[in-house]
């Protein structure tokens, strides 16, 4: 069963950085979404199981940075530049089912796996 521990979230303001953290039980392709209130959940960014492909919403684009640190087997969101309307719950995910091939999706009914989310709050 995969295990994801998302931390780094808290309350920035408009114009500040945070990084977001999720440690995985293993190596996945691997996504991050958020759900910002009355809302539905929407897709930030996702990585490729070797890392080397990333793709990016477009409200995101330029602003944030999804990476991975295999060896930890650990996942991250750099987000700089924050704006009031980044604020969300963000989650990190996982397909289970992902192999080296497989390209990420955007949609999270590609992903059966998810954390618990962390609260990110930007300020204006």
């Amino acid at each position: 069963q995969v295990q994801l521990v998302e931390s780094g979230g808290g309350l920035v303001q408009a114009g500040g950085s945070l990084r977001l953290s999720c440690a995985a039980s293993g190596r996945y392709v691997m996504g991050w979404f958020r759900q910002a209130p009355g809302k539905e959940r929407e897709f930030v960014a996702a990585i490729s199981k070797a890392g080397t492909n990333t793709y990016y919403a477009g409200s995101v684009k330029g602003r944030f940075t999804i990476s991975r640190d295999s060896a930890k087997n650990t996942l991250y969101l750099q987000m700089n530049s924050l704006k009031p309307e980044d604020t969300a719950v963000y989650y990190c995910a996982a397909d289970r089912r992902s192999t080296l091939w497989t390209t990420p999706s955007t949609s999270e009914n590609s992903y059966d796996a998810w954390g618990q989310g962390t609260q990110v709050t930007v300020s204006s």
